[in-house]
């Protein structure tokens, strides 16, 4: 099966700065790729060579089969592309910035009209299609912006930070939308700053730093490669702190006393039998007892600045 999107070893520079060195990814049709890193790391320049808008200096990149390079009109067609700031214009209504992209496509005026209107159906806009988008709240925008990346009925699009900015309501609505589209066989390669995000949008993540590869994997398997678990415990009776925390250092090797919590890195649940056995000895009472596996966060933290998880 050809993948929707596929790169190998790509490379740029921009003068004496390296922004891209040999990176390789891949994304099945009707999947997330999530594309992390930290500012600067090359996301971007990935995206923008991806949709054409950068050649590369190395390496090869094909959209359903196209090379980005030689034959970038054939990406064009059948791509999408959002970036961190909705691009829409403030004086025309919702219609209206839906209708003027279908013309620039060399639609009709009433298959743009109905396409228009097919989308802010689906993105919840039809109420405000008639308003000129500069009365639209931030939310609404990013919702009228990736509608209106969708005029063309790609099979692939790209969204480069796509709910920055967004308050947690708005940010909802935009993830249920995108999971809607996925379901339709679209392929998303999203980049974002929300490890949250990726975690639950992505169905395989690629993670760069530097301009090179770091760790890819899904979600789940980098959080078991690169984490370790923690293990937390709260005693009922606070006077009990040091003993728990005594307790679960000599079991584990170390602990961090975290508000009226005891927590500790460990290899496995192994560690959560023993502390169990040992407050039951020494009879104490506890309100919480788990283990947490590590978040996409520490996991990201560790690939990108080397810190311990």
């Amino acid at each position: 099966m050809t993948a929707a999107i596929e790169a190998a070893g790509l490379a740029k520079r921009f003068g004496e700065t390296v922004a891209l060195t040999s990176v390789d990814l891949a994304a099945e049709q009707g999947t997330v790729l999530g594309l992390l890193g930290p500012n600067g790391a090359g996301k971007t320049t990935a995206v923008r060579i991806l949709a054409t808008l950068l050649r590369p200096d190395g390496g090869q990149a094909f959209v359903h089969g196209h090379d980005v390079a030689k034959a970038p009109d054939r990406v064009r067609d059948i791509i999408g592309l959002t970036g961190q700031y909705a691009s829409v214009d403030d004086t025309l209504t919702g219609v209206e910035n839906l209708v003027f992209l279908g013309r620039l496509l060399g639609r009709s005026r009433a298959d743009s009209r109905r396409t228009a209107l097919s989308l802010l159906e689906r993105f919840g806009l039809t109420d405000a299609g008639d308003r000129t988008a500069k009365t639209y709240s931030g939310g609404m925008r990013r919702r009228l912006d990736l509608a209106a990346c969708l005029v063309g009925d790609p099979k692939v699009i790209f969204l480069d930070e796509p709910t920055t900015g967004l308050d947690p309501n708005a940010r909802d609505q935009l993830w249920e939308i995108i999971r809607g589209e996925v379901r339709r066989g679209v392929t998303v390669l999203l980049t974002t700053q929300y490890l949250e995000e990726a975690d639950q949008l992505a169905d395989d993540i690629v993670v760069i730093d530097h301009g090179s590869v770091v760790a890819r994997g899904t979600p789940e398997i980098l959080k078991r490669e690169v984490g370790r678990p923690t293990l937390q415990v709260r005693p009922l009776d606070g006077a009990h702190l040091d003993r728990v925390a005594a307790i679960v250092s000599e079991v584990t090797g170390g602990h961090t006393v975290e508000g009226q919590a005891v927590t500790s890195r460990v290899s496995d649940t192994a560690a959560l039998y023993a502390v169990v056995r040992r407050l039951d000895e020494a009879g104490i009472a506890v309100t919480e007892l788990s283990i947490r596996e590590p978040s996409l966060d520490e996991v990201f933290k560790q690939l990108t600045t080397g810190a311990p998880v």
